[in-house]
């Protein structure tokens, strides 16, 4: 599939995108140079190759322990705050 410019400006004006006039050019033959490779990608037979539901299947990844680090500081930080009430910040309204 090839591109054109008016394609590009099209695209580009959906996208609410500002596209000059040389950079349409340029943008619609890039662009058509990647649905070029698309279509090659298309084209290849897969049939013969299993899904994989997972890109480490068989292997075993290496996790660090789910162990707690950070203490908890609740009540210092809502020390700094200028209204707190039941560990709750409270805040101006500011929607009418």
């Amino acid at each position: 599939m090839s591109l054109t410019r008016n394609n590009v400006e099209t695209i580009a004006r959906l996208a609410r995108l500002a596209v000059t006039e040389d950079e349409a050019s340029s943008y619609a033959s890039s662009l058509s140079k990647i649905l070029h490779l698309v279509e090659q990608l298309n084209v290849a037979d897969v049939s013969a190759i299993e899904p994989m539901a997972h890109p480490l299947a068989g292997m075993v990844q290496r996790l660090r322990a789910d162990e707690v680090t950070a203490v908890d500081e609740h009540e210092k930080f809502q020390r700094n705050a200028a209204k707190v009430s039941s560990g709750l910040y409270l805040v101006p309204k500011v929607i009418e």
